[in-house]
């Protein structure tokens, strides 16, 4: 898959102890990579990264410590790198604004610098989000070109990160011999092991397991909905693409569902509870609740005919998969996630997408 290229690469993926970071590198395991990681330990219980225990180096560093950054890097010398480290979540960043901002702006700033000293580094998967665009609410999809911001910190700093990325390669990474850099903004990501606060399915399966009710904030907001190894088959897409092409895909690129996969929080929760029958939830009817947006949608035009990146599951398949998932941990403690990864490659091939064959 993925014409080979992770086979026996030096793969480095910052915060590689969260929710996408651990999925992502017990597939590039798999893909025969030597797989080294860079991030914070996990901060809650049960993680994800330690369930799986993918055979890999794990440095404990923060991103926010640039000495330690370019430590590990000149240590590694790796010849790919996927920046996932981050604070990733909309209402924390409304809380702890510096924090976000510093981990997601100069967490960034940190780990390009230190590619500019690592001779070894060839590509960089700069990992941003949906949210980095100037959003007006109007339902259109968004393209790489439309104009990027953020009301919240969150999103203003994930905007940021992309100016800094854009920044970098045309400063420092313009030469034909220096690392080729692009961004990634995926959608609203689903999937087994994810229990950060304040999120639509971990918040869902959070109260499932505990007998009660999950409180829903905005059921009419709509989003981009995506497994996560939607996102990740982008991520591994573009890096190969990256190793093999270098800069003629060194730019920012969207990752979500096909643009008729439009669904709101609460149809998917609906789809939820046909599930797990465990799943409830009512409505959080209090006034004061920060802002966040209630249209977002992707284009990802350029992905499907520059890379050959389409979707595999749809929206349906997404939530059943996922929920499948916790069902699985809950009631029998079993981790299916290598079972995910091997129905979702199968349904790829069978679907023709060219990474997969």
């Amino acid at each position: 898959m993925f014409q080979g290229v992770y086979q026996g690469k030096r793969v480095l993926v910052t915060g590689h102890t969260g929710f996408k970071g651990s999925w992502l590198c017990a597939w590039l395991h798999r893909l025969g990579a030597e797989v080294a990681g860079l991030a914070l330990p996990p901060d809650q219980t049960p993680d994800l990264f330690s369930l799986l225990k993918t055979p890999m180096r794990s440095e404990t560093v923060d991103i926010r410590n640039a000495g330690e950054v370019r430590r590990v890097l000149t240590d590694l010398q790796p010849e790919i790198v996927f920046h996932l480290a981050a604070q990733p979540l909309v209402r924390t960043s409304y809380r702890e604004p510096r924090e976000t901002f510093e981990t997601n702006v100069m967490g960034t700033v940190d780990l390009l610098d230190g590619c500019r000293f690592t001779p070894s580094v060839r590509a960089v998967v700069i990992v941003t989000t949906d949210k980095c665009y100037a959003n007006p609410e109007n339902g259109k999809p968004f393209t790489e070109d439309d104009p990027l911001g953020g009301y919240d910190p969150y999103s203003a700093s994930k905007g940021a990160a992309e100016i800094v990325a854009a920044s970098y390669r045309s400063s420092f990474f313009d030469s034909e011999s220096a690392p080729a850099v692009a961004t990634a903004r995926a959608g609203n990501v689903i999937g087994g092991g994810d229990w950060a606060q304040d999120r639509l399915i971990p918040d869902l399966i959070r109260a499932a397991a505990a007998g009660k009710e999950a409180l829903i904030r905005f059921p009419d907001a709509i989003r981009p909905w995506q497994h996560v190894l939607e996102a990740l088959s982008g991520y591994l897409t573009l890096g190969a693409a990256l190793l093999a092409g270098g800069k003629a895909f060194a730019s920012a690129w969207n990752f979500g569902p096909l643009e008729a996969e439009s669904f709101t929080v609460g149809q998917v929760i609906d789809m939820a509870k046909s599930e797990w029958s465990r799943i409830r939830y009512a409505a959080d009817t209090r006034r004061e609740q920060p802002h966040e947006a209630g249209h977002l949608r992707l284009n990802c035009a350029k992905a499907r005919e520059q890379l050959r990146w389409t979707p595999v599951w749809n929206t349906e398949t997404a939530v059943r998969r996922t929920i499948g998932w916790y069902r699985e941990f809950y009631e029998h403690r079993n981790i299916v996630t290598d079972a995910d990864l091997e129905a979702y490659c199968a349904d790829a091939r069978k679907a023709g997408r060219e990474w997969a064959l």
